[in-house]
């Protein structure tokens, strides 16, 4: 069963509005772990961001069902490509959807790029995993056999590599929109990697991806990642040959 969180449609409209409200950000020392483009102050997703459901509920008992039989069913190829999505929070993740040349040798403005926008990841969703406290399934569940990094902290809710590969996802579909289908699919395929792992609840998952969409419309709003965003646009389509 899966438990799917809707945030209002207006949410969407506020992102884009906020950032009317924000003053200039100063620039991030280290963009991999400072928001660049988000004022966290003007977006507070903690008001708009719903509970997990409670850890004794008949959801969670499906969750963890749900985690069971994905580990059931998992194949050593399975797990290796999970741990890989693991260890690979940049935009070239997405190499298997844009090709060899899609690559950090080739394209250092759309590295830098993709730093600033995983960037926002923990410093928007970190503050969500301390405030919600959710134990990760493994903790709750000592027959879980995860496959990736374990922590004893319970910070399971949301799901940090989700919210980072969907707005990496989101935003290269602005630079390669013929690949939209594509990148899409790698990003599915990225979070429900998390799953695979068995470090996270699916409601993990698909809250997180809701979160991104929060973000990533605050974020086209900005006049900051809209220039950013055609450097690394041009300079990425120029690399792999489009007009």
């Amino acid at each position: 069963m899966k438990r799917l969180f809707l945030f209002p449609a207006a949410l969407l409209l506020f992102a884009a509005s906020a950032f009317a409200q924000a003053p200039d950000q100063p620039k991030a020392a280290k963009a991999a772990k400072a928001a660049y483009y988000v004022d966290t102050r003007v977006l507070d997703l903690s008001l708009i961001v719903p509970t997990p459901p409670a850890q004794d509920s008949l959801a969670v008992q499906a969750e963890l069902a749900e985690l069971h039989r994905i580990e059931a069913a998992r194949t050593p190829a399975q797990a290796a490509a999970a741990q890989a999505d693991e260890n690979d929070e940049t935009i070239f993740a997405y190499a298997s959807a844009l090709g060899p040349h899609f690559s950090a040798a080739g394209l250092p403005l759309t590295a830098a790029f993709g730093a600033h926008v995983h960037g926002e990841e923990p410093a928007n969703a970190n503050p969500l995993k301390s405030a919600f406290h959710r134990a990760r399934p493994y903790q709750v569940d000592s027959t879980l056999h995860p496959v990736c990094k374990t922590t004893d902290q319970p910070n399971s809710y949301p799901s940090g590599h989700t919210v980072s590969g969907y707005l990496l996802a989101f935003t290269l579909v602005q630079m390669v929109p013929e690949k939209k289908a594509e990148i899409l699919a790698r990003a599915d395929e990225y979070a429900h990697n998390r799953l695979v792992c068995g470090v996270h609840y699916p409601s993990d998952i698909a809250a997180s991806r809701n979160i991104a969409n929060a973000l990533f419309g605050y974020m086209m709003a900005t006049p900051r990642f809209q220039i950013d965003l055609a450097a690394a646009r041009a300079e990425t389509r120029r690399q792999l040959g489009l007009n």
